[in-house]
């Protein structure tokens, strides 16, 4: 049994790092967007809901092309921001936080959308006669109330960001020090025959993943003291 080499450590800390950018990326996104759908109603919110659920069914690698003809250097948002910043998205660490943020992000949404519908609305209607607004009964009354279910749904996102392959390595690649991810990693190893180093980094990936899942259920099930 081989020991971790240093790339390996910068690996799993990429991995880390990227899963944890996405996950704050698409937090006000994903909480905004639950909000609405578990508490507003108004035309197109049916194919809301169907195009934020999308990524959850269609395979991987198809929302990794999909993205790859977006955000590529040619692509109708990638051309706009080479364009206008400079900078390229494809094939670089910012590849990696886009995937995985595509694809962790309806997660985050189904976790917060049913935290928010745990909440009665009769509180919420009865600061709403008393005047108050509509982001101050959110701050007050319903995030406060939903609190542990939102977390159980960010903490599930992070850890699906964590695992993400499909899309990953379609648009952003395999270069070693600059978009390898521990799945990426793995599916190295195994393509190469180094099966024992591939059971090392899924050893690695398998903690990581029961503790997060571990964290979700535990928060889930807590009541909010």
């Amino acid at each position: 049994m081989t020991s971790f080499s240093s790339g390996d450590w910068w690996t799993i800390g990429f991995s880390l790092w990227t899963a944890a950018c996405s996950t704050l990326i698409i937090l006000p996104f994903g909480i905004a967007t639950a909000w609405l759908l578990a508490r507003k109603n108004w035309m197109g919110k049916s194919l809301t809901e169907t195009l934020v659920t999308l990524p959850l069914v269609m395979p991987p690698v198809a929302t990794g092309l999909i993205l790859l003809e977006l955000f590529g250097k040619h692509g109708l948002l990638g051309s706009f921001i080479h364009r206008t910043f400079g900078t390229e998205i494809v094939f670089t660490w910012r590849a990696v936080v886009l995937a995985m943020s595509v694809m962790a992000f309806p997660l985050m949404v189904r976790g917060a959308r049913t935290a928010f519908e745990t909440v009665n609305p009769r509180l919420e209607q009865v600061a709403s006669t008393l005047g108050a607004s509509d982001l101050r009964i959110f701050f007050t009354i319903t995030l406060p109330l939903s609190f542990r279910g939102v977390l159980a749904g960010i903490v599930l996102s992070f850890a699906r960001a964590l695992g993400e392959f499909g899309a990953t390595i379609l648009v952003a690649g395999n270069i070693p020090y600059k978009t390898t991810t521990l799945s990426i990693s793995i599916y190295n190893d195994i393509q190469l025959g180094r099966d024992n180093h591939a059971y090392m980094l899924l050893l690695v990936a398998a903690v990581f993943a029961f503790c997060a899942l571990g964290a979700s259920e535990w928060f889930s099930r807590c009541k909010q003291s």
